[in-house]
């Protein structure tokens, strides 16, 4: 059920490594890049929660939660062909807004077909076996990555395809990775429509059809959310808020710090190998989430889930934080043992809040207040976009490596925040769950 995103990931993650990458190479600045990327919080603020309102009340031929994520798939393929082909299109805007737009197309399919992931796990799995669903989910999300992040550098490495181009040209390496991506991101995505089932909603849709319009509701739901919902939201805004320091800085931050570059040298031949080195310590973090996805189902059962995913966040903050230490690119392979704790923090990210709420929820709103839970993801990354270069510039004074130390910290916060989270009563033990028959 959790199959197609892996191919989402794959996608996503071809974005995280290269997306400042390819707006650098169109034009933009560094203080400019987290304001390019507001475009992912602000259509996953807007859209995920309509499509989990809508899923909710919807039965086709297809089910319930799948006319979603099969109509994101397609339009997600359709701006990962596109985005690193942007210069094609200068006849109508510079390359670089044109860029900005197909992002924002992409982030917004691929906003479409994640909640309905997230919810169809909330659907199909009693309480008991959330943590392992949502953790098989966080190991698939990580091949998925790892696949995404690694694959430039393979294909420049050891294929021998050109990972170099004239300037405000991507290199063929990323364009053909984006190819790929999205052929597998179709492809895993057909995979699940065809193979799993859903359960028929109870009460039937016509039953729960609103009695008055989508965003009324919504905000009704908003302001009625689950107590837990509402303390999960301090932990969720420090963590979203270090990891969008991470996925937009990292690359100019390690091309200065590490490499030693002028912030302005985007086109020589250092930057191009600092950036393909970002996608392979991306795909490290992703691994280790793969991997370490299928432990965290045994070590919260052990200490629970709030002590376990305080733990992995203080794990991800010390190796954000050691990267500072980092200053030579002939000691560059350091910067896969710091991500090490990024993974293992990325793990319990994408598992441990989703299986600490999802027994709070009332399942027939699994799908909308999964959907409104995204607001405490795209909230920091909104606040963070829009002040991050400034704090970038003025107060690191344009040494972007103290963004990612700044993540660091507030991975530290979140740790600290999650001991607070009171778990309620999960709502499975009050409904009969189908027979496997």
């Amino acid at each position: 059920m959790s199959f197609g995103f892996l191919g989402i990931q794959m996608g996503f993650a071809l974005q995280n490594a290269n997306a400042s990458r390819i707006l650098q190479t169109f034009g933009a600045d560094v203080e400019h890049l987290s304001l390019f990327w507001l475009v992912a919080p602000v259509t996953g603020m807007i859209v995920q929660p309509i499509i989990g309102h809508y899923s909710d009340r919807t039965w086709t031929r297809l089910g319930r939660r799948r006319p979603y994520f099969l109509v994101g798939g397609l339009l997600a393929a359709t701006g990962l062909i596109l985005l690193p082909n942007a210069s094609l299109f200068v006849a109508f805007l510079p390359a670089l807004w044109i860029g900005a737009g197909f992002l924002m197309l992409m982030d917004a399919s691929f906003n479409i077909a994640m909640e309905p992931f997230r919810a169809l796990v909330g659907d199909l799995l009693p309480n008991s076996q959330r943590t392992l669903g949502f953790s098989i989910q966080t190991g698939l999300i990580g091949i998925g990555a790892v696949l995404g992040s690694w694959l430039p550098y393979v294909l420049g490495e050891w294929l021998g395809i050109s990972s170099t181009a004239d300037p405000g040209i991507i290199p063929t390496n990323v364009v053909v990775s984006f190819f790929v991506g999205a052929a597998v991101l179709l492809g895993t995505i057909l995979w699940t429509v065809f193979t799993t089932k859903e359960h028929p909603p109870s009460p039937p849709p016509q039953s729960i059809a609103p009695k008055t319009n989508g965003f009324t509701s919504i905000f009704r739901d908003f302001c009625h959310m689950p107590n837990t919902m509402r303390q999960l939201g301090l932990v969720q805004f420090f963590s979203w808020f270090g990891l969008f320091s991470m996925w937009v800085f990292t690359t100019p931050a390690l091309a200065q710090h590490s490499w030693g570059l002028d912030p302005a040298d985007t086109s020589s031949a250092a930057f191009n190998e600092a950036g393909n080195y970002v996608g392979i310590i991306f795909g490290v973090y992703n691994f280790v989430a793969a991997v370490f996805a299928f432990l965290l189902p045994t070590i919260a059962n052990r200490i629970g889930r709030k002590r376990t995913h305080a733990l992995c966040l203080s794990l991800g903050g010390i190796g954000l934080i050691s990267m500072l230490l980092i200053t030579d690119p002939n000691h560059r392979w350091l910067l896969n043992i710091c991500m090490v704790g990024v993974g293992i923090a990325w793990a319990s990210i994408l598992a441990m809040p989703y299986a600490m709420l999802a027994g709070s929820i009332p399942p027939a709103k699994m799908g909308v207040y999964m959907g409104i839970f995204n607001f405490f993801i795209t909230a920091p990354q909104i606040v963070n976009g829009l002040i991050g270069g400034y704090i970038v510039k003025n107060f690191y004074e344009g040494e972007a490596i103290y963004a990612l130390v700044g993540a660091g910290v507030l991975f530290l916060l979140a740790a600290a925040s999650v001991l607070f989270v009171e778990e309620k009563e999960p709502w499975s033990t009050r409904i009969k769950w189908p027979s496997s028959s």
